[in-house]
């Protein structure tokens, strides 16, 4: 059993996202230490993936590198997620069995069976396409109380995906363009069930770095990886964690970092408070009036140590990087406050934008 302090638990955390002082060079790396980059549309400083690659490449990463990638497909998008095409294997043995289908979904996609037919050879013969350019011939719309109802064609496709029989080859603009997942994924034999989740926790535990064993579950990506690793406990937190003992006796060096508030550094926000102590809520969906830090507040990292936020806004046709506010969490020394404000200016020159 490891005894871990705060500090230390944190340093393994803040090295195993590649937010320490030795930043990596390239961005295939850099996902394959992370596992993936989270699509979300909201782009108030620049859109989350492209955020993410910065806050560890720096300026000198472009969001060309990752079109290109997405393009010759060494990284596919898998479930509003950009993995290394490789994993994918990890994932196919899930899709054979539909693991992550639910009695609701199967019984659904059955009763359109016909439409989810009509698709796929619409696709065989004419695809990509976008959700738009494909026949809606659902016998059983899709009912929900949300913004998907009746979206018949876009649930259908993000159940198939479940299947492994469609996915995503690119994207027009914002839309995506689906395909068959033959032609898509690499052809490569998936890894079996058992032996992939194995792999998928050792995977998600180099990219944690420290994890609970189980938990509550997280949207598409788990933040738990089951008995991998070794047993850890963290001095004054209930409970006992798996930590990957590669990182146990590193020597840390930390930086500056600006976050987007989707990083996974604190996706998952029991962990961000147990290991750093530190209060977030994105509050884009908050009236104004009621928001404490911004509309897309950036968490502040420096050192192990997450620090502040920081309300900025990328306005575009004025050509500036508007920051409203630095609110600091902690008192911030001079060399907090010089470092935070490098990496302002690193974000404006990165954005080509002026700093106001």
């Amino acid at each position: 059993m490891h005894e871990l302090t705060r500090p230390q638990s944190r340093r393994i955390a803040v090295q195993a996202q590649l937010l320490d002082a030795h930043r990596p060079t390239e961005l295939h790396t850099t996902v394959r230490q992370l596992t993936l980059l989270q699509i979300d549309p909201t782009a108030a400083i620049a859109p989350n993936a492209d955020l993410v690659a910065w806050s560890r490449l720096g300026s000198s990463y472009t969001p060309d590198e990752l079109t290109a990638a997405l393009k010759d497909r060494t990284l596919l998008e898998l479930r509003a997620m950009i993995r290394p095409s490789e994993d994918l294997a990890l994932y196919r043995a899930d899709m054979a069995v539909g693991e992550k289908e639910s009695k609701h979904h199967r019984e659904w996609v059955a009763a359109n069976d016909r439409c989810r037919r009509d698709i796929l050879d619409r696709l065989g013969s004419q695809g990509p396409l976008t959700s738009r350019e494909l026949p809606d011939t659902c016998a059983v719309p899709w009912k929900s109380s949300g913004w998907t109802h009746h979206r018949n064609v876009s649930q259908l496709l993000e159940l198939m995906v479940l299947r492994g029989e469609v996915a995503i080859a690119g994207r027009a603009g914002r839309e995506r363009l689906w395909d068959l997942a033959a032609r898509v994924y690499p052809d490569e034999p998936a890894v079996p069930l058992d032996e992939a989740r194995r792999l998928r926790n050792e995977r998600r535990l180099r990219a944690l770095g420290i994890a609970r064993a189980t938990g509550t579950a997280l949207p598409v990506e788990p933040a738990v990886v089951g008995e991998v690793g070794e047993p850890a406990v963290v001095e004054g937190v209930k409970g006992e964690w798996r930590v990957d003992p590669a990182y146990l006796e590193r020597p840390f060096s930390g930086r500056a970092a600006l976050l987007s508030p989707f990083d996974r550094l604190l996706h998952d926000r029991k962990r961000t408070t147990e290991l750093f102590g530190y209060d977030y809520q994105l509050e884009m969906y908050k009236p104004a009036e009621k928001r404490r830090w911004g509309y897309f507040a950036l968490p502040i990292l420096y050192g192990d140590r997450l620090v502040g936020k920081l309300d900025a806004v990328a306005d575009r046709k004025a050509g500036v990087l508007l920051v409203n506010a630095v609110h600091q969490d902690v008192e911030f020394t001079r060399s907090v406050a010089d470092a935070v404000e490098a990496e302002i200016e690193d974000l404006a020159v990165w954005l080509n934008l002026r700093r106001s």
